[in-house]
């Protein structure tokens, strides 16, 4: 199985699967001396645990390339025990296709499928995405780049105007939902989910402050494809849109031309940061679809995988939406493909 690295420079692989004994994640080309804060680390961790149906300690042994909390420029490596999977409540019904769910494709792909919560396919994997996204946000941080992601939309629960700055009210709510009364429908919308055994799908908005000018390459390399192509490998992840997306559509050139001003930032920014694939200087900004998770707690019409009508039964421990757990891992994949563009703009400056 390919498909297990991403990077050019700082280069993650990640490895373990959902109901095996750990996950874990190499990173080859991390610079030396970044300071490993792991009191930061563990707080991302949290929110991707805000809500979860499993309950792992989630503790991290650091195998390689760290001495006195530093990084020292060698491989470094990293696991996390698995120690809350519950193997047994997927073992009757191993046999009957998930609907929209991996598992076929794996199956006609590698002619085996872990079905123990999806082995690689399972969200489990994204732990490590996120414990490597928080190196890689220490070191963005030197350079004073910021990161912050949150939550856009739940089912008909939205927020119509991006990008919103007001992270005070939103670093109040578990959604970090910049509009109050909107975080508490989405509150509202997931309990109904609940309640009535289904799950539901989501928008997340994300920005980037203060990337310096010149990130990303022309044609092939544009930081534009390449951070869409980092947000598109999450789980469950169906659209994507920088500055104001799919309305440039139904816009005029002389409406949404990002105009200069005297000191070369522009008027507006439609474009969200991001000109000709490279990075323009103004504020990075993104939105991504994610749709409901496959598995639902109500019984599927479904096939077994000989082709025989079977009812694939709605049990087990599962989220309900990616939001609010999705935002630390768009955040992870949005410095990790960061960090690579300036690992490469430094050395193009030098």
């Amino acid at each position: 199985m390919a498909g297990n690295s991403y990077g050019r420079i700082f280069r993650l692989t990640t490895f373990g699967e959902s109901h095996g004994i750990a996950v874990g994640g190499i990173i080859d080309g991390c610079p030396a001396n970044i300071e490993i804060d792991e009191d930061f680390i563990q707080q991302k961790i949290a929110q991707r645990q805000v809500g979860a149906p499993r309950n792992d300690k989630n503790t991290i042994i650091w195998l390689s390339g760290l001495l006195n909390g530093k990084t020292t420029g060698t491989s470094l490596a990293f696991m996390i025990y698995n120690d809350d999977h519950h193997s047994k409540d997927y073992q009757q019904e191993q046999f009957i296709l998930k609907p929209s769910h991996g598992h076929y494709v794996y199956l006609k792909k590698f002619g085996v499928f872990d079905y123990r919560g999806g082995g690689r396919a399972s969200g489990r994997e994204t732990i490590v995405r996120v414990i490597a996204g928080c190196i890689a946000m220490q070191y963005l941080k030197t350079f004073n780049i910021d990161i912050q992601s949150y939550t856009l939309q739940i089912g008909n629960a939205k927020i119509e105007n991006f990008p919103h700055n007001n992270f005070t009210i939103a670093n109040t709510n578990r959604f970090h939902c910049p509009d109050k009364m909107i975080a508490e429908q989405m509150e509202d919308i997931l309990v109904d989910c609940r309640n009535n055994g289904d799950t539901i799908g989501c928008k997340v908005g994300c920005i980037v402050k203060n990337l310096p000018i010149g990130l990303g390459n022309p044609i092939f390399d544009k930081l534009s494809a390449d951070l869409a192509k980092a947000i598109m490998t999450i789980n469950a992840a169906k659209g994507f849109e920088y500055g104001i997306g799919y309305k440039f559509a139904e816009s005029y050139g002389s409406q949404v031309n990002d105009l200069y001003n005297s000191d070369f930032s522009t008027k507006t920014n439609y474009s969200g940061g991001i000109t000709a694939g490279i990075s323009n200087g103004e504020i990075l900004y993104f939105t991504c679809v994610f749709k409901p998770i496959s598995t639902i707690m109500k019984d599927q019409e479904s096939i077994d995988i000989y082709g025989q009508k079977a009812t694939l039964k709605g049990k087990g421990r599962h989220d309900i939406c990616l939001a609010p757990r999705v935002l630390p891992i768009v955040e992870a994949m949005a410095a990790l493909c960061l960090i690579n563009h300036l690992l490469e703009f430094n050395a193009y400056k030098q």
